[in-house]
């Protein structure tokens, strides 16, 4: 009786082994935290061009945004928008 159980509950450690050397190697997390680890530091190392970038683009957009004000406002026949012609007829 005591060598019928400790025959089964060896044969499952033994088999819970084999499955989780399967799963390790399948899907292999060590490799899968190291890449994340990985990438992580290069998100770090890459943080100040990628900030500079955006915040290059965002004044290209602001400067093109302000231009198009101000042809808007020029071209339109409101007195309100179009403060330098209003002031250099007074």
């Amino acid at each position: 009786m005591l060598r019928d159980t400790l025959e089964t509950n060896m044969k499952r450690l033994l088999d819970f082994l084999i499955y989780s050397k399967n799963f390790i190697i399948r899907k292999s997390p060590i490799k899968a935290l190291m890449n994340s680890i990985v990438d992580g530091i290069k998100d770090f190392l890459t943080m100040k061009k990628k900030l500079k970038m955006a915040q290059y683009r965002l004044n290209y957009h602001r400067h093109q945004f302000h231009k198009m004000e101000q042809l808007i406002a020029e071209n339109n026949q409101h007195s309100f928008l179009r403060g330098n012609n209003l002031n250099t007829t007074r």
